[in-house]
């Protein structure tokens, strides 16, 4: 009988399975951080998204756009690590593969790593308490994943539902992990705009809009001296408007605010920030 030729579909399938298994729990896990990370940004101003318009559908829009322009940016990257592996295990005729075959079929040390690599996916969380990394901050992640994780992992290990099992938990955390990080930069980026009145990458990243105008009442006249307030949204017929120079928060009824000289991200001159009103109220001599 004529001998029957492996199913090329069933590898892809297992492939994209095995890809599937790593990549969903890295992705849950970030959707989840982004989720608290935008509101945390705006509890910087003293606001909730949903009182910036921020309802769920804008904001599972806004989030599928960062993960997928996300996506976009870790793809070439994976891609060229996994051209560098190839490379490396054709320069060393196979040594590399072997291992990593190696590894895989010692369950301790692959316990091990991806106990380690659980713990270093706390230094976000590290950071956001403390606001600073250093050598001693790495070594304490590594210590404490292994501690925390290697016993478990390594009983996983022993059967395949397991080892599945120890995928979706790695994934998860390494999705978390990441996702601290950049609720970390969304706080600081959110505390530079309310400090500078500028907003960086990571926040238009995510869509916020650093969108300035004129507020006028509803005769068009100019209030607040005709200066340039930030728009932080509108809901439920509100304005929220962010006065940079008195470093405030406030709101106003949409029926009787019209809005002149919209402007988005507008260029600043160097050494610009916030709170000019504030300094110079704080400057006038007290009396009496």
């Amino acid at each position: 009988m004529p001998e029957l030729e492996p199913d090329p579909s069933g590898s892809v399938v297992s492939m994209l399975e095995r890809i599937g298994s790593v990549v969903v729990p890295v992705g849950v896990g970030l959707y989840a951080m982004l989720y608290l990370g935008i509101q945390q940004m705006y509890w910087v101003f003293d606001i909730n998204p949903e009182q910036a318009g921020i309802d769920q559908s804008v904001l599972l829009g806004r989030l599928m756009g960062t993960l997928i322009l996300l996506l976009l940016i870790l793809l070439p990257v994976i891609c060229i690590l996994v051209a560098v592996g190839w490379l490396l295990d054709k320069v060393t005729r196979g040594a590399v593969n072997r291992v990593v075959q190696g590894v895989r079929q010692r369950p301790w040390i692959a316990a091990v790593i991806a106990a380690a690599w659980s713990g270093v996916t706390y230094l976000g969380t590290t950071y956001l308490f403390t606001l600073e990394i250093s050598p001693l901050y790495v070594l304490g992640a590594l210590v404490f994943g292994i501690l925390a994780f290697v016993v478990p992992f390594r009983l996983l290990r022993r059967k395949p539902v397991g080892r599945a099992g120890m995928k979706v938990l790695v994934g998860a955390l390494t999705g978390i992990g990441l996702g601290m990080g950049l609720v970390v930069g969304l706080v600081l980026g959110a505390g530079d705009v309310r400090n500078t009145g500028q907003a960086n990458d990571l926040l238009n990243l995510v869509g916020f809009q650093d969108q300035w105008v004129v507020v006028k009442d509803g005769d068009d006249k100019p209030l607040y001296d005709g200066r340039d307030i930030m728009l932080l949204g509108e809901s439920d017929g509100v304005y929220v408007f962010y006065d940079c120079d008195n470093m405030t928060t406030f709101r106003r009824p949409a029926e009787s605010t019209n809005l002149g000289e919209i402007r988005l991200d507008p260029e600043r001159e160097p050494g610009y920030t916030c709170g000019s009103l504030v300094k110079d109220e704080e400057a006038k001599p007290k009396s009496g």
